[in-house]
């Protein structure tokens, strides 16, 4: 009888090594290709960039190659992602909450519970979706792209053709809003409608998808708009490591089983989201060198770019060809959700508490 043992033994770093280094290649393409000005006034952010060149490599390349690059590929799309998801803490600090008050944090919440809550109930009883790819797609409209939709799929234990669908409706949505707003701002002061930068901005960062994005909206209508806008989206983003919590501990209640006898199951805390909420609270004491803080911003960015690459090497497009239209249409509905909804949040709260 052959022993046990080896196939419990993890990958060596040697095994690692040609997945890692091609998954760090291709999210150095990414990150430079996102530098030049055309895709940043489209607001098109490293992080897509790296799952597209990584999905084409991925599905060109032989497969006796990615066989060799897999171990490296599965500890970037695993390890890398958490560890990148903990130093997105860096990005924010409890005075955001301050800067946009009372009102901008609970426009925040309500968008974010409204818009998740919808995707989880409509995705599989309207669409006919599965759980996992109906939750993904939420958390990418609710929070903040492609980096929500990655800190999720360890909870809902997603595929990665899952993640890369529920990406790629962030792409198509998160792009036309940010053409989309400013032309309603513009309408909105054309009509004589109250509309000002204040408002826009906080409407704006507590609706679109990804930060990036929301820059691009924002400073289509002014500086001060685009402040606000980011600020707001930055608050928004400081809530995605209470909502993993949430998620875990209700899907966690979900599955225990009803028998008497039954053991239920150990809560399931998603450890990089601790890590979250520990660094950006060390971050808000203003302790740490604002040139460490900035390196650490840009290696968090080479990681979260590393780890979308091997995500992106990994999906199969005859996969997100088999999920159909059914995503984007969930993802359609949800943007006018945020577009319409948001709105009525939006004033229905700055009504109550502004």
């Amino acid at each position: 009888m052959r022993p046990l043992v080896p196939t419990l033994i993890r990958p060596s770093i040697p095994a690692r090594l040609p997945g890692l280094l091609l998954a760090a290649a291709i999210a150095a393409a990414g990150i430079a290709a996102a530098a030049h000005p055309l895709l940043q006034s489209r607001g098109i952010g490293a992080l897509t960039l790296a799952i597209v060149i990584g999905m084409a490599l991925g599905n060109l390349a032989s497969a006796r190659w990615l066989d060799a690059a897999a171990p490296g590929l599965a500890f970037a799309k695993q390890t890398l992602l958490r560890l990148g998801i903990v130093l997105y803490g860096l990005r924010i600090g409890l005075h955001d909450v301050a800067a946009i008050g009372v009102a901008g944090v609970a426009i925040d919440a309500l968008v974010l519970a409204g818009t998740f809550a919808l995707a989880a109930r409509l995705g599989p009883r309207m669409f006919g979706l599965d759980r996992a790819t109906s939750m993904l797609v939420g958390a990418g409209g609710a929070i903040c792209g492609a980096a929500a939709v990655m800190a999720t799929a360890p909870v809902v234990r997603a595929r990665d053709e899952q993640v890369a669908v529920a990406v790629a409706t962030v792409v198509v949505f998160g792009t036309a809003a940010m053409f989309l707003y400013p032309a309603l701002y513009a309408l909105a002061v054309a009509l004589g409608i109250g509309a000002s930068p204040l408002h826009y901005g906080v409407y704006a960062g507590s609706t679109v998808h990804e930060v990036a994005q929301v820059v691009v909206a924002g400073r289509a209508v002014g500086e001060q708009a685009a402040d606000i806008a980011v600020v707001t989206k930055m608050v928004r983003v400081m809530m995605l490591a209470p909502f993993l919590l949430l998620l875990s501990a209700w899907l966690t209640r979900r599955a225990a089983q009803p028998a008497a006898d039954a053991q239920p199951r150990r809560l399931h805390v998603p450890w990089f989201a601790l890590g979250f909420i520990a660094v950006a609270a060390v971050h808000s004491t203003g302790v740490l060198p604002e040139r460490a803080v900035t390196v650490g911003i840009e290696l968090d960015g080479l990681i979260l770019a590393t780890a979308m690459a091997a995500l992106g090497a990994g999906t199969r497009l005859d996969a997100i060809r088999r999920a159909g239209l059914r995503p984007l249409l969930l993802a359609g509905l949800l943007a006018v959700w945020l577009i319409v909804g948001g709105l009525a949040i939006n004033a229905a709260v700055w009504a109550l508490l502004g």
